[in-house]
């Protein structure tokens, strides 16, 4: 890992309390990055954020922040501002699921997931974009959004299809703001996990059963590794970092519009 790859960037990561947020926060960090940690959970972020000061490398704020309230986004950009001087990177993490079978589905499960995983992706980058605007574009280097898909943008999945429609918008967002962005120097890419290992993903392995889809715990696991998994195992949020790290650096300045695929080769199945 170079220490200094994400030196000068002043990065805002959503939903990174905990999880892939959190892992990407630390690599960040640890590579020359300062991060702003936006989560619901306020005391969790700030422990993430304690725990990234205490190792070294960038530095590390939280807020909480409800991600589909406009005004908590454009409060954790100017925190981001306020902090280090300047925002140039965002990368829009948080997210849920909760499975319902197509007839199962009810506007209060519609409403919880697209709500967290497209209207306040769409809040997020808009905000930050417009604090881009306002700071003019940088010299040398695009300022860069990050969008967090999923393999379900590709895939649809009987047992999860408001999630799916939620991370079909993500794929439409990415499309779209890096077409309406381009003009002010600000590049838009993502990144599209299949199954990894989080507290996001423990609690959908527990609600796969409650719903009948799946006899017992884990079920789910082994059943994708063994069907769909070209890298018979599941992943970790460390297998992500790599990839996010990239988009965040100069290294991908001649990208946008992308989504990158990081799912063990489920989306070739």
């Amino acid at each position: 890992m170079d220490p200094n790859r994400l030196t000068g960037k002043h990065i805002l990561i959503t939903g990174a309390a905990r999880g892939m947020g959190a892992a990407n926060a630390e690599a960040f960090a640890a590579q020359g990055a300062n991060v702003c940690i936006a989560d619901l959970d306020g005391d969790e972020a700030a422990q993430t954020a304690e725990r990234i000061n205490a190792a070294g490398g960038g530095k590390a704020i939280a807020v909480t922040c409800d991600v589909t309230k406009r005004a908590d986004n454009a409060a954790a950009v100017a925190a981001t501002v306020e902090a280090f001087g300047s925002i140039n990177v965002g990368l829009f993490n948080a997210g849920l699921n909760k499975p319902r079978f197509f007839m199962d589905i009810d506007e209060d499960n519609w409403d919880m997931i697209m709500n967290v995983n497209t209207k306040a992706m769409w809040l997020g980058m808009q905000e930050t974009a417009r604090q881009m605007i306002k700071q003019g574009p940088m010299e040398d280097h695009p300022y860069k959004l990050i969008n967090v898909g999923s393999i379900a943008s590709r895939k649809p999945l009987v047992d999860v299809t408001v999630y799916c429609t939620s991370k079909y918008g993500c794929l439409a967002l990415t499309h779209c703001g890096a077409i309406g962005l381009a003009e002010h120097k600000i590049t838009v890419n993502g990144y599209a996990p299949g199954v990894v290992v989080t507290p996001l993903w423990e609690q959908l392995d527990k609600d796969l059963v409650d719903i009948g889809f799946k006899q017992k715990e884990g079920q789910a696991y082994e059943d994708i590794v063994r069907d769909a998994l070209q890298i018979k195992r599941v992943s970790y949020p460390e297998d992500i970092t790599g990839t996010a790290a990239f988009l965040a650096s100069d290294d991908s300045d001649y990208m946008t519009g992308q989504m990158i695929h990081i799912d063990g080769g489920w989306c070739i199945q």
